[in-house]
């Protein structure tokens, strides 16, 4: 039927290689650009802090860039599947446009409201813009999907290259009678009171300009060096494009693309397919953020925590450097360095014997690159409770890794300069006593599967 058409804007805030947009411009009707808030709906989980700063700095961008092109954002906040329709009724729109979400309850939303739309004989057409690869296109031998990541990136590879990323429309044709608009501050995703986010402005610049700036700046000046000094907090050769990914500033398809024609892909291409692999499992497991992908470790015996012991992590003062380091970076600028992480997920899990889920929830409230997916993966990764675990005797040790990949103490005196002085506090925990439980406590894993 005849009518403008909603493009119904997600996870993918940008206006460059946008399939869902651009299939509304071929249309040839006025478009209608929709942002949905949904925390409402049945298992849709809130956003952290952090992401709700960095949401409404991207919305903000994305409706500048909207409007210099002749459209408008429509912010509507509720239910899903009921604003959708909503704005329908109120444009009288004829089609309805979106790209392609991955999670167990968003999946649910978007195939009821696409049955609902199309019997009111709306048009309705889904897109991939967010995954190289669909979930259901990769696949075993067997036809079940891949609990490993290396034949898992290589059946990927195996299969047609991503396509190439589509061009940004000049022009837009916005439609006369724009729906009702919610004023974005009434969101209130901006933290007041206190406003706790003076290192997010300082670190980061969101929206799709930026985003497309420092991809440029790392395939010119980073990428060359990304296999050698990947793992180095403090060399600056990662490519910071995480949040930009997640919030779809950029598309994975513009970044691979990027990347192969700089002749530099390398080891960065696989952490693409590692990204790739958490969706995956999502798209197979939607509880990953809450139960263990493999069930045997339903029986791990983890203890009563110490309040004290969560509050000293969290807040960066367990006295391990390279850990107090990392966590302090990511409450002051909403990101922490990929191995930091690794170390600093593996004392928690493993020295504190806190479970995983503790510290998957701080990392989903403090992190600007959190989502659905990649957060919760590599929880379990390092717990050694997912898909292609480290074993869980495999135990980071925090002292270890800083002589490995910060030798000089850049990045701990950077963020934590008192743990490298003269009399630096004692570590919360002992590293070997604490390393000894948790490998007890994982032989009970181990019995109880055998029984």
């Amino acid at each position: 039927m005849p009518g403008p058409t909603i493009v119904w804007f997600r996870d993918d805030l940008r206006l460059a290689d946008n399939p869902a947009l651009r299939a509304a411009v071929d249309r040839g009707e006025p478009i209608i650009a929709l942002y949905v808030f949904d925390e409402e709906s049945p298992g849709v989980r809130p956003l952290g802090g952090a992401a709700r700063w960095w949401l409404h700095h991207s919305l903000t961008s994305l409706g500048e860039r909207l409007r210099e092109r002749g459209a408008s954002l429509v912010l509507r906040r509720g239910p899903a599947d009921r604003v959708v329709r909503e704005v329908v009724r109120d444009a009288a729109a004829g089609a309805v446009f979106w790209n392609r979400r991955y999670g167990g309850p968003e999946r649910t939303i978007d195939a009821g409201l696409k049955a609902a739309l199309r019997d009111d004989d709306v048009e309705v057409a889904s897109f991939a813009g967010s995954l190289l690869f669909e979930p259901w296109t990769v696949t075993t031998g067997a036809g079940t999907h891949f609990s490993v990541f290396t034949p898992f990136w290589r059946a990927c590879l195996a299969l047609p290259s991503p396509r190439a990323p589509l061009p940004e429309p000049r022009e837009l044709a916005g439609i006369r009678r724009v729906p009702p608009s919610d004023p974005l501050d009434d969101w209130r995703l901006l933290p007041r009171d206190p406003d706790w986010a003076g290192g997010l402005r300082e670190t980061w610049e969101p929206g799709e300009p930026a985003a497309r700036r420092r991809l440029r700046q790392f395939v010119e000046h980073d990428l060359a060096s990304y296999d050698r000094a990947r793992d180095e907090p403090a060399a600056g050769a990662t490519s910071l494009l995480s949040p930009r990914l997640r919030w779809g500033e950029v598309s994975p398809y513009t970044v691979w693309h990027e990347a192969i024609e700089a002749g530099n892909g390398g080891r960065f291409l696989s952490e693409l397919g590692w990204r790739e692999f958490a969706w995956h499992t999502l798209y197979r497991f939607p509880d990953l953020a809450t139960k263990n992908l493999r069930p045997e470790f339903d029986a791990f015996p983890w203890p009563q925590p110490l309040p004290t012991h969560l509050d000293a992590w969290r807040h960066g003062r367990t006295g391990v450097p390279l850990v107090d380091a990392g966590m302090r970076e990511l409450w002051h600028t909403g990101y922490m360095h990929n191995r930091v992480r690794m170390v600093a997920a593996s004392f928690l899990v493993k020295n504190l014997l806190i479970d995983w889920r503790r510290g998957e929830e701080w990392f989903w409230d403090t992190l600007v690159d959190a989502d659905g997916a990649n957060n919760a993966f590599n929880w379990q990764w390092v717990a050694g409770s997912g898909a292609d675990a480290a074993p869980y005797f495999r135990i980071f040790n925090p002292v270890l890794q800083a002589k490995r990949f910060d030798p000089d103490g850049h990045y701990v005196r950077a963020w934590a300069p008192e743990l490298l002085g003269d009399d630096p506090p004692e570590p919360v925990v002992d590293l070997g006593a604490t390393r000894q439980a948790a490998l007890d406590a994982y032989e009970h894993v181990k019995s109880a599967a055998r029984s």
